[in-house]
């Protein structure tokens, strides 16, 4: 059965740990593709205008 797992994260950090976590319990010849993506967008309503960041991935995986 196919299967997709997402993943967001504001630190591209945190990102990897949570993909590297989850990893830990899929064999890596059931993992068929792995999308990446960031995202920017400007925070205009803070105090100070703010860049804030969003990395995400998806993972395909066989089960």
């Amino acid at each position: 059965m196919l299967k997709v797992k997402l993943f967001e994260a504001e630190h591209e950090e945190d990102l990897e740990e949570e993909i590297n976590a989850f990893l830990v319990n899929v064999h890596e010849s059931n993992v068929i593709d792995v999308r990446y993506q960031v995202s920017m967008a400007v925070d205009e309503y803070s105090e100070e205008v703010e860049t804030v960041y969003s990395f995400s991935a998806m993972i395909l995986y066989r089960e």
